[in-house]
């Protein structure tokens, strides 16, 4: 089958040949042999060198990825033979970065201290590219409905509610009688108008027959949220596993209201076709073990 990569890549039953280290009438019996098993034509041969045919196509793909698989194989068993080494790289989307994976990586870390680990944090549609071009191994994100979802397997982990957030000592920390009506005089720090989670924020006050707030900067960098909020009256919302985080390290203070915001579940995605090496299934390990925690409806 090296034959068939070789064609494809030279055009030309020569130099396939020498690539090959096989003589040219070898090569060429070979191709012949192959054709004949199949029955259909994988080469099409033209004045000056060759051609793939539509068959030859779709073998040379299969071979291809037959061979990658291969070539993992053998990865993981020198992995296996040397103590878990190697890279892994995951997609996640913001929530889970701030708890459940550096848990999990920590877990997988103290077993496999040799394990490099890349983390790429972002929005679930461009993670979902990146995985899609082979750059990640598995997410931890959301499923948006316009994906390929027969491509993809997806493994659910928890749902994901919002409330609001404020600077320690903020006026409306003290009140225990908030409303919409004041959440939507207030001022805020919000993701720009087209996100997800602008459009649910919005419709919690439009439902309400309110207007949405009008004193809004648009950000979704944490560090100029996080110095807004700390040096000024803003509000702003974002995750409830996220804002436990920060009132537990005592930077923020989530406002006592309950706001009617849930964003749609995320969890771990792969692609049906690829074979993770031992290391990105460590870490999966890791990462279901600490989500049982985290998430315990999901047992």
């Amino acid at each position: 089958m090296f034959l068939l990569i070789a064609l494809d890549e030279a055009r030309n039953l020569h130099l396939a040949a020498a690539t090959t280290n096989m003589s040219q009438p070898a090569a060429s019996k070979m191709l012949k042999d192959i054709e004949e098993l199949f029955g259909v034509p994988f080469f099409e041969r033209l004045p000056r060198g060759m051609r793939p045919t539509l068959y030859g196509e779709t073998m040379i793909r299969h071979v291809r990825m037959a061979l990658g698989n291969l070539t993992q194989g053998q990865d993981a068993i020198a992995s296996l033979q040397a103590g878990l080494s190697g890279q892994v790289d995951i997609g996640v989307i913001v929530t889970p970065s701030m708890t459940l994976v550096p848990r999990a990586i920590a877990s997988a870390k103290a077993e496999a201290p040799r394990l490099s680990i890349g983390v790429d944090v972002g929005t679930s549609d461009m993670l979902m590219e990146r995985l899609k071009s082979g750059q990640l191994d598995f997410l931890i994100a959301r499923v948006l409905q316009q994906e390929d979802m027969p491509s993809l397997l997806y493994e659910d982990l928890s749902e994901e509610t919002e409330c609001a957030v404020a600077r320690i000592g903020h006026p409306m920390l003290e009140r225990r009688d908030l409303t919409l009506n004041d959440l939507a005089t207030a001022s805020w720090i919000l993701s720009p108008r087209g996100s997800i989670l602008r459009h649910q924020f919005d419709m919690i006050f439009r439902h309400r027959d309110l207007e949405a707030p009008s004193n809004v900067v648009e950000t979704t960098a944490m560090s100029v949220i996080k110095s807004l909020l700390n040096q000024t009256d803003f509000l702003h919302v974002m995750p409830v596993e996220v804002a436990r985080y920060y009132v537990s390290s005592r930077e923020l203070a989530i406002l006592p209201i309950d706001l009617p915001c849930k964003m749609d579940g995320f969890g771990i995605i792969m692609r049906r076709d690829h074979v993770i090496s031992p290391g990105a299934n460590l870490l999966l390990k890791h990462v279901r073990s600490v989500a049982k925690d985290i998430y315990p409806s999901k047992e």
